[in-house]
């Protein structure tokens, strides 16, 4: 008799569990069906500066309609689709100046951020004016930002957006290795230098990915689609030192952004 109702009870508490689960999973999934519009966020490989055909209303934040997020929304038709990332963005501007269109319909969330927080500009800026040994240098004070700052700022805004949109999926894209390394190469670095900002560029998706990653993010590498497209490659989809339109060096062509970063994207939604 024990044994019957011992049993009787485990199977109803079995049950009721596999009962709140399945109604759990299902509320879940009705929610991710229902959200289905896509936000863009993050800094200038999001805006899609260096790609041209920019939209005047953007003004200095230089969002393309060759950029990678405006492609996949023209491809996808999306319920709706906003465009927020901008040229020159930190986490802390992402915060302050991009989240709002967030809400319970958004479905896809795609950002690159965390380049401009680890002092990119003012890394290539030094390595391409000054010494092999200030170059290397330099690196190595970003390499420590990114070791004791850097995580936590990119914590502040994965956790904003997980508030802000908790239905959405969320691919945080990282940034390519600039170098084809070996070889002639007309860059103006020596290989040393080159191979720092590889490393450098390595370090800092290694990063971004453990933080994606530990938020339940999807990381979209983008270094496998930029091998061979490389700075120095003879195919580059990088710019090099633009010095008549200087905003542009070392960011995505066109070509970078739907060869690059658009493939990364289609395959982590």
């Amino acid at each position: 008799m024990r044994r019957s109702r011992l049993t009787a009870y485990v199977t109803s508490l079995l049950l009721a569990t596999a009962f709140a689960l399945t109604g759990a999973t299902t509320a879940q999934a009705s929610r991710q069906a229902a959200a289905t519009g896509y936000v863009a966020l993050g800094d200038s490989y999001s805006s899609g500066v260096g790609a041209g055909s920019y939209i005047g209303s953007s003004g200095d934040c230089k969002r393309s309609t060759k950029a990678y997020p405006y492609l996949w929304a023209a491809a996808n038709s999306p319920s709706s689709f906003s465009f927020t990332a901008c040229s020159g963005a930190r986490t802390g501007d992402v915060l302050a100046n991009q989240l709002g269109p967030l809400g319970s319909g958004t479905g896809l969330v795609s950002i690159s951020v965390g380049g401009n927080d680890a002092g990119f500009s003012d890394v290539m800026t030094t390595c391409v004016l000054q010494s092999e040994s200030a170059c290397v240098a330099r690196i190595n004070t970003a390499k420590a930002y990114v070791d004791s700052t850097l995580p936590g700022k990119l914590d502040s805004v994965y956790s904003a957006i997980s508030a802000k949109a908790p239905a959405a999926h969320v691919v945080v894209l990282g940034y390519p290795r600039f170098y084809k390394l070996g070889g002639s190469c007309l860059a103006g670095l020596s290989e040393t230098e080159r191979t720092a900002i590889n490393n450098a560029a390595d370090y800092l998706d290694s990063a971004i990915a453990k933080r994606a990653a530990d938020h339940g993010f999807t990381f979209g590498d983008v270094r496998p689609t930029f091998t061979g497209h490389e700075i120095c490659s003879g195919s580059a989809w990088l710019h090099s030192v633009n010095w008549l339109n200087i905003g542009e060096s070392y960011h995505p062509t066109a070509s970078g952004q739907s060869g690059g970063y658009l493939p990364v994207l289609n395959a982590s939604d």
